[in-house]
């Protein structure tokens, strides 16, 4: 599963920080056990979409994978920290 990841990480950019990190953030806005499907695919593309206006609106020379990372690995980073500590 890690190597799969670092394979498409390797080739999609870090705009798969968005495909981490959308089921985490609609679990934690359902409020279920698990994450909700339509509402994580929802999610995702919404936030795809906000980040490729953001960064047409703020820094048009910037690719949309760079505000993902900048936002979803600090993200990813706190859920695992989290984890680790219960």
């Amino acid at each position: 599963a890690a190597a799969l990841a670092a394979v498409a990480t390797a080739a999609a950019g870090p705009i798969s920080f968005v495909a981490l990190a959308t089921p985490q953030i609609a679990l934690r806005l359902a409020r279920t056990a698990q994450p909700p499907l339509a509402g994580s695919l929802v999610l995702g593309a919404l936030l795809t979409v906000g980040a490729d206006l953001t960064v047409r609106v703020l820094a048009p020379s910037v690719p949309v994978g760079v505000l993902t990372a900048i936002l979803g690995a600090p993200y990813l980073l706190y859920l695992l920290a989290r984890s680790r500590r219960r």
